[in-house]
């Protein structure tokens, strides 16, 4: 359902942006200013022809006017103001997110992007700091600098405190000064090729994990070259290209235990359920899991996310779904993934709902098993896995109230709560 509050707010915005009183847009698309002044206030519904008349009159498009702020850039703007919690002064108005994000489309946008190259930007420092702190070659460098200007302080020390220093003897400190000069000289200059690399070989500001996920997502993690046999060509450099490699041994070995024409049909026929898909095939439940997220799209096969964690809870492994975005680490532990590491080997099934007014409601069908086969008196590796594909919007009446992670999660009498949400508007 639209938002009529919303709706009637984002015109009176445009009209004001476009210069125009009440009375002229009333007049515009025949209505009187004071029904257009309910309307702008939320108090009187607007849709169909009087919603297309008043947009052709804002020069907009009426879905500019019409649609509400996707549940994704909500949950962005939250998650950039819990990372910094106690630097905005006066604290930004959560509970007014909504609003924000209707209003002003275009900064939200900018300030949800913000938020994610601050979150690659920390990320990185946090990394170099780590290699500036272990790297034995900068180690040795600073160490031959150091010891250089030690050096010929000492000697020029000797020198200024012996003005009667006999004359063989300054000449030797002064050859010894020389000398020292020019090896601290040398130690500079290795110190600044080493801080100093071209930009073409400037490490990139992502991560190999998320380079990593970036070429999978481009495929929408179905991999064609794999299907018929081959292998990608075009797979990323350094450590992302041996993520992606080790992620396409396993998609080969899925592919050749189900084909993706038998596959897809029988997935049709058996209306994408997991379990009967294992018994036909023969093969394990996350071996099925997935494979239905490779399916490709436009194959008559509904949208599919997965999620892969091992036995810590982090998310190792995320094929993303519009509507939900789980952290890596620190998600909600009510989500069927989690469950199912308790119980390895035996299959869970429920339906989940985000936060939210008109939140999306999803399927889930998780599992945990062992990732490899375990040596003696070894601890088992144990995975798990999680199938999402979008619900029917109508509630369910098991369906689990799951969130994105405590902190910005509004829902207060959550009993799996482990801190308190910034949200003051909590539902």
């Amino acid at each position: 359902m639209p938002d009529h509050a919303s709706i009637g707010s984002r015109i009176r915005d445009r009209r004001q942006v476009c210069g125009l009183r009440q009375a002229e847009l009333a007049a515009g698309v025949g209505i009187s200013p004071s029904y257009l002044n309910l309307i702008e206030h939320g108090r009187r519904r607007i849709a169909g022809k009087l919603l297309a008349d008043i947009a052709r009159a804002l020069d907009l498009d009426p879905t500019a006017l019409g649609e509400a702020s996707d549940g994704n850039r909500l949950r962005s703007l939250r998650a950039a103001v819990a990372a910094v919690p106690d630097l905005a002064r006066p604290h930004p108005e959560v509970e007014r997110v909504q609003e924000f994000a209707d209003r002003f489309p275009g900064w939200a946008a900018l300030v949800a992007a913000q938020a994610a190259r601050v979150e690659v930007l920390e990320g990185r420092v946090t990394e170099l700091s780590g290699r500036l702190s272990y790297d034995p070659d900068l180690a040795q460098a600073l160490h031959q600098v150091i010891s250089g200007v030690t050096a010929i302080r000492a000697t020029s020390g000797i020198l200024a405190e012996n003005p009667d220093l006999d004359r063989d003897w300054q000449n030797r400190f002064l050859g010894n000064i020389r000398a020292d000069s020019e090896a601290l000289a040398q130690a500079s200059r290795a110190l600044v090729r080493f801080l100093e690399a071209p930009a073409t070989t400037l490490p990139p500001s992502v991560s190999a994990v998320e380079e990593a996920e970036r070429w999978l997502n481009a495929r929408d993690h179905h991999i064609p070259e794999v299907e018929s046999g081959g292998l990608p060509v075009d797979l990323p450099d350094g450590a992302a290209g041996d993520l992606v490699r080790a992620w396409v041994r396993r998609y080969a070995e899925d592919a050749r235990a189900l084909p993706l024409d038998a596959f897809s049909s029988a997935a049709q026929q058996a209306a994408h359920d997991p379990a009967p898909l294992a018994r036909r095939f023969g093969v394990s439940l996350p071996q099925v899991l997935r494979r239905l997220a490779a399916l490709p799209a436009g194959m008559g096969h509904p949208p599919m996310g997965l999620a892969i964690c091992d036995a810590s809870g982090t998310i190792t492994h995320l094929k993303p779904l519009e509507g939900v975005t789980l952290p890596r680490a620190a998600g909600c532990p009510l989500w069927p993934l989690f469950e199912a590491l308790a119980r390895p080997g035996q299959g869970v099934r429920a339906h989940a709902v985000l936060p939210g007014q008109n939140a999306p409601r999803f399927l889930c069908h998780a599992v945990a098993s062992p990732r490899e086969v375990p040596d003696w008196d070894s601890p088992g590796l144990i995975e798990g896995t999680m199938l999402l594909t979008p619900a029917a919007p109508e509630v369910q009446p098991t369906e689990r109230h799951v969130g994105p992670t405590c902190r910005i999660c509004p829902r207060r009498s959550c009993p799996a709560r482990r801190e308190p949400s910034i949200l003051r508007g909590e539902l």
